[in-house]
């Protein structure tokens, strides 16, 4: 059975996620209204996911400081950020703070499920649309292979890291299925990785913010 932490201060949205969580099956779910009070309740309980919103009690992004806190005492523990943000930069620094994903309030309670279920899994979670701005923020000013890729071979990417098949990916970009494993095969030759499970490896730590470079034989 998996726990639950859910940390926001609008009672609708806790109230929305609970029922959601609730009619998926999760059934130990806590809640709190404050970044303090989540760190309390997070140390008691230990819970197995936390979802947490960035701007806690109308303090800007005051959640950077407590997913970094909470990532610091677990450094394994799935964190899924949800937030009305849909900026890339606050995106990315959000991921590097350590959350696991990102996932946007206005999204449906489709897309909540499944960014749960990842994040759950210790997959990171974010977006299409957003991770390949992310993807692109992060391309500016850097230079080596990552700098070279077109956007379509960013765009594969950054679906790549979500989890998608050649074949959705295709269905997402509007292309051919041998189109995608064209582009994937030039991935690999640029990222160096010699077979599928390599590239999607690369692209998790791609879109998470780790330096991606060479692999290494």
């Amino acid at each position: 059975m998996t726990s639950v932490l859910l940390i926001d201060d609008h009672p609708i949205v806790l109230q929305g996620c609970r029922h959601l969580l609730e009619d998926a099956g999760v059934s130990d779910l806590m809640e709190a209204q404050t970044a303090l009070a989540g760190y309390r309740l997070f140390r008691r309980k230990r819970p197995d996911v936390v979802i947490v919103d960035l701007a806690l009690n109308g303090s800007g992004l005051a959640g950077l400081a407590l997913v970094r806190r909470l990532r610091a005492q677990a450094a394994r523990m799935p964190i899924l950020v949800f937030s009305m943000h849909a900026d890339p930069v606050i995106a990315s620094r959000a991921l590097e703070a350590g959350a696991t994903g990102y996932l946007l309030k206005d999204t449906s309670p489709d897309d909540l499920l499944e960014a749960f279920e990842k994040v759950r899994r210790g997959q990171p979670y974010i977006s299409h649309d957003l991770a390949l701005e992310v993807a692109l923020l992060g391309t500016r000013g850097r230079s080596g292979v990552m700098a070279d890729l077109t956007p379509r071979e960013l765009q594969a990417l950054a679906l790549l890291a979500e989890g998608k098949a050649y074949g959705q990916i295709a269905d997402e970009l509007g292309v051919s299925y041998k189109t995608v494993a064209n582009t994937c095969s030039q991935l690999k030759a640029k990222l160096g990785a010699t077979n599928l499970a390599e590239l999607i490896h690369r692209a998790i730590q791609y879109v998470a913010g780790a330096p991606v470079g060479r692999m290494k034989n």
